[in-house]
This record gives structure tokens, sequence and C-alpha cells, in this order.
């Protein structure tokens, strides 16, 4: 029996997002849009409106395992930076391209960035046949950002990080914002960033524990 997808949408935005204090509502909107389904591996389907990370792509000898973002931290995330209508967004880690889409229903513009070619073929088809057209998927370093589109009103990185690099700070536009999860599991904490005359500060905004995005580990340093 084929899932009701479109009830599955609506119970993921009122069981998931609005009691989690997701009370934007373009951003609600948004969600009931996007059919968060078609950016799931054809044998995960059923797992496609759950209360979890989803497995887009197994881990290998050369990168981490890469998943869709739990629905509710990352409806917060995009919460916290304040989109607004003509803003142009830099999508970290857009894995099948499902963050994209949601960003794209409310910001002018969005560069959805991935490493895994593989992945980034996947995004660019994917949003291409659902008519995602404000969206450009650029396959390339995660951590090194996009500077050729930069700078960029909002950054958002689709996993947690040991910290983030400061190349990504400098492709913020002064007034830009960036909002990620800093921080392993249950010591995880979203982290809203901003710039202001050139100088980049940052707030605490909530807990919470999502898969790691690969790319973003602190560099052990030698200690004699």
């Amino acid at each position: 029996m084929t899932p009701n997808f479109e009830d599955l949408r609506i119970k993921m935005v009122d069981n998931q997002l609005r009691t989690t204090d997701v009370t934007d509502k373009p951003l609600l909107q948004a969600f009931l849009d996007v059919p968060r389904e078609k950016f799931v591996p054809g044998a995960r389907l059923p797992l496609a409106y759950i209360d979890d990370d989803v497995l887009v792509s197994a881990a290998t000898a050369g990168s981490g395992a890469r998943y869709l973002m739990q629905p509710s931290p990352f409806a917060k995330l995009v919460q916290l930076t304040n989109i607004q209508p003509d803003d142009i967004v830099l999508d970290v880690g857009c894995a099948t391209g499902y963050s994209g889409a949601v960003i794209s229903r409310i910001a002018g513009s969005v560069i959805a960035l991935e490493s895994d070619t593989n992945l980034a073929d996947q995004a660019a088809a994917i949003l291409s046949e659902l008519g995602y057209d404000n969206v450009a998927v650029v396959n390339g370093s995660l951590e090194q950002g996009c500077p050729s589109e930069a700078p960029y009103d909002v950054i958002l990185i689709e996993g947690s990080v040991d910290h983030v690099p400061g190349t990504l700070f400098e492709q913020l536009k002064d007034g830009g914002r960036l909002a990620v999860v800093e921080g392993a599991g249950n010591a995880g904490k979203a982290m809203l960033y901003g710039k202001n005359d050139g100088v980049v500060s940052g707030r605490r905004a909530f807990n919470s524990a999502v898969k790691p995005l690969p790319g973003f580990e602190k560099v052990s340093e030698f200690e004699f």
C-alpha cells in the first residue's frame, strides 16, 4: 500500500514543527509544499516523514554517511536566520536537494553546495524535475563554500560540525547570518552567527543532536 504522502506531510508540520516552536508561516507553508519523499532513496520511502534524520548515502572509505536532517532542527535553524524574499542563501551540504528546495520557497535564490558528486547529480536532477528554478546545485568542497557566488545574506550548514571555517564567515554579507549545529550528539548546540561591520559574533539558540557533516572535523594539534 502506497503511503499518503500529503497526509504525512501535514502530520510532520503539525506534530514535528509546530510543537517545537516553529511558528513562521511562510516557512511552515514551504514544508507543506515540498514533497520530501521525492528526495529520499526509494528503499527508504516509508521513512521520508519520520521524526529523525534519514540516510541518503552510506559511508564509504572516502566519506562519512550523509543524511537529510531531521525536520524539526532543520526548520528551527532556517527560522533562526529570518530569511527574506530577496535573500541569497548558501545551503552547505544539500545532499539530495531537499533543504535547498524548502529554502527556495522563502528566499530569492539558493546556491545548494554538495561535495559528493553522486548526491549533487541527484539533487540537480530532482530539483530540475520539480521546477525549483531558483536553486543552483554546485559540486564542490563544503568547507570552502562557494566564493564565486558570494557574498550571501544567509548561510545554512546541513549537519553538525566541530567548527565553522573562517572561509564561510568571509562569504557572508555585512548584516548576514549563519546557522549551524556545533558539537556532536547530545552535546550539540544550534548557533546563530551574525556579521556586522566586518565583525562576526554568535549566540547559542537551542540544544540539538543532528548527524555530523563530513569535512568539518577539527584537526588534532600536536602537543609536546
